[in-house]
């Protein structure tokens, strides 16, 4: 079987997540930026259930490669949602922190099950 081309069909995917954020918000350079790394990291999410249904051997985890989803999507969640509350950074920290902390429950929660 031949080796998936996860890399490439990752980069067509960032290429088009771009070319359609550049055509719906061309000025915008914060916006497209912040999109950009949020739907990406829907992307990598994607990906983790990939690499689920049939892992490789000298491959990432299923696991490891959905938390670097949800922290890109985090990161341009919170992003653009600092440019959307025009500059409260409030709510923006506050989703981060609400995303770090259901990301470290949920890393502690299969050691805390395989001692028991």
């Amino acid at each position: 079987m031949p080796p998936r081309q996860l890399s490439l069909l990752s980069f067509g995917v960032l290429i088009i997540i771009i070319a359609i954020l550049l055509v719906a918000f061309f000025p915008d350079w914060g916006t497209i930026l912040s999109l950009t790394i949020a739907l990406y990291g829907l992307w990598v999410i994607a990906l983790a259930g990939i690499r689920a249904m049939s892992p490789q051997k000298y491959e990432r985890g299923a696991f490891s490669t959905l938390v670097w989803g949800i922290l890109l999507l985090a990161v341009g969640g919170s992003w653009y949602l600092n440019i959307l509350t025009q500059g409260n950074i409030l709510y923006s920290v506050v989703l981060l922190l609400v995303i770090v902390g259901i990301l470290a429950v949920a890393s502690a929660l299969p050691s805390m099950r395989k001692k028991s």
